[in-house]
């Protein structure tokens, strides 16, 4: 389950950074991009719980 939240944490993070940095013309460092990277972090905390959690099933 471990490695299943690290996935998510860490493609969470690079598509809500990545999404914030084409809302503000690929500027990685904006405000968008920081924070659309936290939320996809939680997110894929999330997922990852989940996905674990079906796969152990």
């Amino acid at each position: 389950m471990k490695l299943m939240i690290s996935i998510g944490i860490f493609l969470g993070g690079m598509l809500g950074g990545w999404i914030g940095a084409l809302m503000t013309h690929n500027n990685w460092f904006s405000g968008w991009s920081i924070l659309l990277s936290v939320v996809g972090s939680f997110v894929g905390i999330w997922a990852g719980y989940k996905f674990g959690q079906y796969i152990s099933d």
